[in-house]
């Protein structure tokens, strides 16, 4: 991935960066195209992926190290981690689908404070999950918030958010993508008044507050003679992970099916390719 910096009009402050997955990837590769480029990027540690189960960077880590950026892998936010962190003598943070809970010790680290890019329109769906609970919700509409980290999840001041609407076939697959460069977008709107401390912030109403908690393997599952519309919107939601998936009878046990792609007209939800358990993809017209 070749990712081209522009030089900023004035010197800017320093600031680490926080991310795990693709969307912070995509996020970052965004910043410094606009030439706001972290003193470090914090990101998770190697983990095992694929069927070798080979250890491997994740995709922030791999994108710093091609733009040169200094890369640490903490397993956990300890006060040694906290302390290498102060050396670098930044301003602020910004975080993207870090994965890890921030201690009170390290926001206070930072004198201009933490940013966090959420995927919903804040206080709506808090937590691990917000584009998938936008989805099984069946929401019409959701956005991004950019707030201010505190100790409580999620539940920081306001400093911008933006509205977008969801259409009605959309996935995760589409969505998250959209929301990702609109979070990004919207990040680079603000950061120059937030750099200048020229920026208000709104507190969140907590009444209005709704959570969305970490998605199980086992929340895929479905039943094709379950209500159209659930099923339809639970396809959508867990569509890019964990995928969702029906039980049906094949000589006399039951065999594990998974929707690769389906169809909702309204009123019918319908399975189009599945991948029966120890088989290949297939129609699922082929299997009835």
């Amino acid at each position: 991935m070749r990712v081209t910096s522009r030089a900023p009009m004035k010197k800017l402050r320093k600031f680490i960066y926080f991310g795990t997955p693709y969307v912070a990837k995509d996020t970052l590769a965004l910043l410094y195209e606009a030439g706001y480029i972290p003193a470090l990027v914090v990101t998770s540690p190697d983990a095992p992926k694929g069927r070798g189960m080979t250890l491997t960077p994740t995709e922030t880590n791999v994108l710093a190290s091609q733009l040169g950026i200094p890369v640490i892998t903490p397993e956990k936010l300890t006060s040694e981690v906290i302390a290498e962190l102060k050396v670098y003598g930044t301003d602020y943070a910004l975080v993207v689908a870090y994965g890890k809970l921030f201690p009170q010790e390290l926001i206070d680290v930072f004198p201009l404070g933490v940013l966090n890019i959420h995927y919903s329109l804040l206080p709506k769906y808090r937590g691990a999950s917000p584009v998938e609970s936008a989805l099984f919700h069946g929401e019409t509409r959701t956005g991004v918030s950019i707030q201010k980290m505190v100790l409580k999840m999620d539940a920081g001041d306001i400093l911008a958010q933006k509205e977008t609407a969801i259409d009605p076939t959309e996935t995760t697959r589409e969505l998250r993508p959209r929301l990702v460069r609109l979070g990004a977008e919207l990040l680079l709107e603000v950061l120059p008044a937030f750099e200048e401390e020229m920026t208000s912030f709104t507190p969140q109403n907590e009444a209005e507050a709704a959570r969305s908690g970490k998605i199980r393997k086992e929340d895929g599952e479905l039943t094709l003679t379950g209500d159209a519309r659930t099923n339809w919107n639970k396809y959508r939601a867990y569509a890019e992970s964990p995928g969702t998936y029906f039980f049906m009878q094949k000589v006399g046990k039951a065999i594990r099916v998974k929707i690769k792609t389906a169809s909702f007209d309204g009123t019918h939800f319908s399975p189009l390719r599945v991948v029966p358990e120890g088989k290949s993809e297939t129609d699922y017209a082929s299997l009835v």
